[in-house]
């Protein structure tokens, strides 16, 4: 995928909050410890340092939402990440994404901790983030 693919379905997916922009796909996948999996239909972007790993963005295309996209892109992420060496996978998440929340439970992940006021919003209101972990085998 292309950052401006990636941004294409970023934005289709990211009503709520503001959706990445193809400069900044690019930036972060030009680090080498930024890798992607997926493709325009569901992308997951993550950074893997040493045997820690952290969700940066998952975005489905909402013509393909619901169909088990996300949890496959999910899974096939765990398992590059298991991989390249990761042992234990984080991310955060808007409090108020329950359709989010129920897939990161879904895929084992726990939560450990909150971020108040993490996530903008528009007209200024801020969202809290759920921290989360689990461990990858």
């Amino acid at each position: 995928m292309t950052p401006a693919q990636m941004a294409e379905t970023h934005a289709a997916a990211f009503t709520e909050a503001r959706p990445w922009s193809a400069d900044e796909f690019e930036a972060l996948l030009s680090n080498r410890f930024t890798h992607q999996t997926g493709d325009r239909r569901c992308f997951a972007v993550y950074t893997l340092i040493t045997e820690q790993v952290e969700l940066l963005t998952i975005a489905t295309h909402p013509d393909f939402q619901r169909q088990g996209l996300a949890k496959q892109c999910m899974e096939l992420w765990h398992s590059k990440a298991a991989a390249q060496g990761a042992e234990h996978a984080f991310l955060d998440v808007a409090e108020d994404n329950a359709a989010a929340i129920a897939l990161y439970r879904s895929c084992g992940y726990v939560t450990c901790g909150f971020r108040r006021g993490y996530y903008l919003r528009e007209a200024g209101v801020r969202v809290d983030a759920i921290a989360m972990e689990r461990a990858l085998p």
